[in-house]
């Protein structure tokens, strides 16, 4: 079993180099961080998670700044976006983004992203909420032609351009691996279509423990010709329960990260103290 830590970088937590070294010293996996561009006043769309927005949400830091610097500080860890909010983003620039970080980091860059739930959010960046998964898609395919090919091209109904050039590919072949998160069932059909893996979304509303849908999303897996062991689950939003963690190894499970609050080192090194006893419990 891997273990992963996620954080929203903001300009009173943590810095990423440092929670970075902290994980790596203590037999983490991977260190997560997500993104939100900026949060809009208007609130056409709920929290998905329920209540009030955190104020972490506003102060985030872009990923791929606070990643890059964790990169830099260590030299095993494994840095990811949880997640990057494909959907709004330009897909030429992101893919450069993307093959950028994972040349400076030595190949240890996972591409984690989902479609976002915030409305107003993406209508700032011209995406149309109605079709932003079938945006996200086109993003995605048109980044791995881009990565994979000298000279790419895409044409579809949001993403066309024709053939061009752009460089660094990414050290990973054919790319850094992408888990696309998101509830089940729908983020799971799309990890299925075009992901390396699934990030389930775990909230106190689900119906279905989450438990109990990782078969469901092999079996869907299998049923769409996809080798269902070569996909990576990771678990994120876990709290340190070395039974419940032991179930999801029993079921193949890859990975289970914490959620970090964005705060300073005498908060989270206990908590990462805590953790480190779970993966010896579990791991050996």
């Amino acid at each position: 079993m891997k273990f992963g830590g996620s954080m929203f970088f903001t300009d009173y937590s943590m810095t990423a180099p440092e929670l970075a070294v902290a994980l790596e010293e203590r037999g983490f996996d991977i260190l997560w961080a997500p993104e939100h561009s900026h949060i809009p006043l208007t609130r056409k769309t709920p929290f998905i998670m329920g209540g009030d927005l955190p104020k972490r949400y506003y102060d985030v830091m872009d990923p791929f700044v606070t990643l890059t610097a964790a990169a830099m500080a260590t030299k095993t860890l494994k840095v990811g976006t949880g997640v990057c909010l494909i959907a709004q983003r330009d897909p030429i620039q992101t893919a450069k983004l993307v093959a950028s970080i994972d040349q400076v980091s030595g190949g240890r860059f996972v591409f984690g992203v989902g479609n976002g739930w915030n409305q107003d959010e993406m209508e700032n960046h011209g995406t149309e909420y109605k079709s932003r998964h079938k945006r996200a898609r086109e993003n995605i395919e048109a980044m791995k032609e881009i990565w994979t090919k000298s000279k790419a091209e895409y044409h579809g109904e949001f993403v066309n351009f024709d053939p061009m050039m752009t460089w660094p590919k990414p050290v990973q072949k054919p790319h850094p691996p992408i888990l696309v998160g998101g509830a089940f069932p729908y983020s799971a059909r799309r990890a299925v279509r075009y992901g390396d893996g699934w990030m389930p979304q775990v909230t106190e509303y689900a119906k279905t423990p989450l438990i109990e849908l990782i078969p469901r999303f092999r079996q869907m897996a299998a049923e769409n010709g996809r080798d269902p062991e070569t996909l990576d689950v990771s678990i994120g939003g876990q709290q340190p329960d070395a039974d419940l963690i032991k179930r999801y190894d029993d079921i193949r499970v890859n990975r289970v990260s914490c959620s970090l609050e964005s705060a300073k080192a005498d908060v989270i090194l206990p908590i990462l103290d805590q953790w480190a006893e779970i993966i010896r419990k579990v791991n050996g």
